[in-house]
């Protein structure tokens, strides 16, 4: 950087106190201790393992189901990508985990708790056989494989910076402290854990937000003050001012190369010969917002920078309703005391993600003020140039993973900061441990007792073995995630989560509850097929990694290399010593990520659709035999053949 563009090379930050190691392994000992006394309360009945006996209170519903939805996604990821790019970027993780309760609470929630199952598959199973309970199944373990992973990475991030730690052994920490209490309580484990989890965790989010963004030295980057020239002498700097305004307000003086326009004021911002120079990178010409009101409605409104407006959309649908399969979600509907407390529940647990989660939204703009472009620790890949921004080298910033993480142990008091990171930590635990028990249970319940039927007593020994190898297997997708994917892995394994069962599961489940006798054959085709054209799209649609769609304006070209080793266009320089923008090659981002999100269901309902009108048209089944036939599981014995009606 510095030898290449003549920026800085990023400052040390320094290393986090003891204090806050200290606090966080005390609470989290304090929330395993609460899990495993849990064990207890179980009594060797897979009723109170995996749906706590169906006897969670209002208030124990509410907390469980919101501690669910604000993980460490909803707030880590959320704030990790409003850092990175922007508010709505984001804001669009809480915004569609609470839309997802909500509308569970309006739709489902009472249906399923009158269900009287154990968990969501055996739903699927009732209506359509077991074929389809098979099919769901899988897909749910896959989805809550990604939904594990992306907590641990979230959870991982802040051991390993607090205690020193490479990430894949946090990761490895994080996955074998959530699996020893939900191993031996299950659910009674989970929900009241979740409920301390939940006091802790929302009560210090809140509190460091609201410090934050009332305290925090600035709510966004301001307008760049610039930088001087090499020479200390020289009255004028080397930046030139974009507009009258900003060098208004730093009292800019007349430029030594182009006539008329303002510089940085060198005699002002340089005192004492130039050793200590008020200066920034120039990142931030205009000055930033922390929030552009548009950024939902106008693909430019980022300008320089691309707007995944499409994305995000689609982010807030693939959450909204993908997540109205999630096992967790549903499993504590089911136990809660009444079909009035589950959908009460959900519907103040999705407002509850909406009042924790946003405001961290919120602290991406603080965080970049402190760790971006503009600041002391930015760093830039000098092998990128781009004509947007005028810049033949250097223009690619390199985001810190973990500069929020950072901001909470250096910016608010260490009570706040530490409260926070305390926060983060519990909401990972509390969505983690809840991932791992609804895996062992749908495998074991699901899955095995179709192969090789056992009891009720076997049946809680072979769920606690299941949550084993699938809390290993999260893990190392989470080390593989984050090392391949450090920026961004948290946020983006949420959504790739519920992206999953969103494709094939979503139809055939509204379809239990709202249309009458429906079709066992539609059932399985519509998650077979909606699946299948998830899959095909994955790979048929170009994708650049990107997730910004092809627009034809000047923000959406991706970083060119460089070809010109003259100045930037706003250094007060002659003309000739400019660079000529031409020379700056750049492709055009063409990343289609979402259309295969949203064509997928739209798929699984019209193949339902069909293929259910059709077999009730000819009046007898398409495909017969007992696993296409619908079936009432008895809890207490072996896995039936299919036989109850």
């Amino acid at each position: 950087m510095m030898d290449i563009c003549g920026l800085p090379c990023p400052a040390k930050h320094p290393e986090p106190p003891a204090g806050f190691a200290i606090g966080v392994g005390i609470i989290v000992l304090i929330f395993c201790a609460i899990g495993l006394a849990a064990f207890y309360f179980v009594g060797g009945k897979a009723e109170n393992f995996f749906v706590a006996g169906r006897s969670l209170p209002l208030y124990v519903v509410i907390m469980t189901l919101a501690s669910q939805s604000i993980d460490s996604n909803a707030l880590l990821g959320n704030a990790d990508l409003s850092y990175k790019y922007h508010f709505y970027d984001g804001a669009v993780l809480p915004i569609g985990l609470g839309l997802s309760l909500i509308l569970n609470g309006v739709f489902l929630a009472h249906h399923v708790n009158n269900e009287l199952v154990l968990t969501l598959p055996d739903i699927y199973g009732k209506r359509y056989g077991v074929a389809t309970e098979i099919a769901a199944s899988l897909c749910t373990c896959v989805s809550f494989l990604c939904l594990l992973a992306g907590n641990l990475v979230g959870m991982g991030a802040i051991v390993g910076y607090i205690f020193g730690v490479t990430d894949v052994v946090a990761v490895f920490i994080s996955g074998l402290i959530c699996l020893a209490y939900v191993a031996s309580g299950g659910l009674f484990s989970v929900a009241y854990t979740d409920v301390v989890q939940s006091a802790v965790g929302m009560i210090g989010c809140l509190a460091v937000a609201g410090w934050l963004i009332s305290n925090a030295e600035k709510e966004a980057p301001p307008p760049s003050i610039g930088f001087p020239t090499f020479e200390p002498s020289d009255t004028a700097g080397y930046y030139m001012y974009p507009d009258d305004e900003t060098a208004a307000l730093y009292e800019g003086v007349d430029c030594a190369n182009n006539p008329g326009a303002k510089c940085y004021n060198q005699q002002k911002w340089c005192p004492e010969n130039g050793t200590e120079c008020v200066a920034d990178n120039g990142a931030y010409p205009f000055g930033d917002q922390r929030i552009f009101d548009n950024q939902m409605s106008d693909p430019v409104s980022l300008t320089p920078f691309p707007n995944a407006i499409f994305w995000n959309w689609a982010t807030i649908f693939i959450l909204g309703f993908g997540n109205l399969a999630a096992l967790d979600f549903q499993a504590r509907c089911m136990a809660a005391k009444s079909p009035v407390d589950a959908r009460v529940g959900c519907i103040l647990g999705g407002c509850l993600t909406f009042i924790i989660g946003i405001p961290f939204s919120y602290l991406g703009a603080i965080t970049r003020y402190y760790y971006g472009p503009d600041s002391i620790y930015a760093e830039f890949e000098a092998d990128t140039c781009s004509a947007i921004l005028d810049l033949p080298t250097c223009a690619m910033w390199k985001p810190d993973p973990k500069a929020f993480i950072k901001m909470l142990t250096t910016v608010p008091p260490a009570f706040l900061g530490g409260w926070g990171l305390l926060g983060i930590v519990a909401a990972s635990m509390s969505t983690s441990d809840g991932a791992i028990l609804a895996l062992g249970t749908v495998f074991s319940h699901n899955l095995m007792r179709h192969v090789a039927p056992f009891s009720e007593e076997k049946l809680l020994s072979f769920a606690r073995f299941a949550t084993v190898p699938f809390a290993f297997i999260a893990m190392l997708i989470a080390s593989f995630y984050q090392s391949e994917h450090p920026a961004g892995a948290t946020g983006y394994l949420l959504i790739v989560a519920f992206d999953v069962v969103l494709a094939g599961c979503i139809v055939p489940l509204f379809a239990c509850f709202y249309v009458k006798d429906p079709s066992p054959t539609a059932g399985l085709a519509s998650i077979v097929g909606g699946t299948l054209m998830r899959l095909i799209l994955e790979f048929a649609l170009p994708k650049d990694g990107f997730l910004l769609l092809p627009y034809e304006k000047d923000e959406f070209l991706d970083y060119g290399t460089p070809a010109s080793d003259l100045y930037p266009g706003f250094f007060d320089v002659p003309d000739a010593d400019k660079w000529d923008k031409s020379t700056c090659v750049q492709s055009r981002f063409k990343d289609y990520t979402g259309v295969d999100s949203l064509a997928s269901p739209v798929f699984s309902l019209v193949v339902f659709a069909v293929v259910h009108l059709w077999e009730k048209s000819r009046g007898k089944p398409l495909i017969g035999g007992k696993y296409m036939t619908p079936y009432t599981k008895d809890l207490g014995d072996a896995a039936p053949d299919a036989a109850k009606a």
